[in-house]
């Protein structure tokens, strides 16, 4: 992910204003999961879109999350390739036996 962080800092260091807070983004990544969360929901749940809603790509809601969190990590210098592999190697381990394999 090094070159996606890479790729938002400079982005993002155009603009004087830079990164916002860490809470800020936070607030952010909540707005971006509940339009992704709208758009499943229209998509494979009960609720369906009326016709005056535009439609948005569920692909497309995911991407902004990805690009807030990104953000997120660029504001609090976190290398996300080194913890993304730690989770990784986490599942791999403790979850090892946890379901039923094919």
């Amino acid at each position: 992910m090094k070159k996606e962080q890479k790729k938002v800092n400079e982005w993002v260091s155009q603009y004087k204003i830079g990164y916002f807070k860490p809470l800020e983004i936070l607030a952010q990544i909540t707005e971006e999961v509940g339009e992704l969360a709208r758009e499943l929901n229209h998509t494979y749940g009960p609720k369906k879109k009326k016709q005056s809603e535009q439609k948005n790509e569920i692909g497309e809601e995911m991407a902004d999350i990805i690009f807030a969190i990104i953000c997120l990590a660029n504001s609090l210098d976190i290398d996300l390739d080194k913890k993304f592999e730690a989770i990784v190697d986490k599942r791999y381990s403790r979850d090892k036996d946890r379901w039923e394999r094919k």
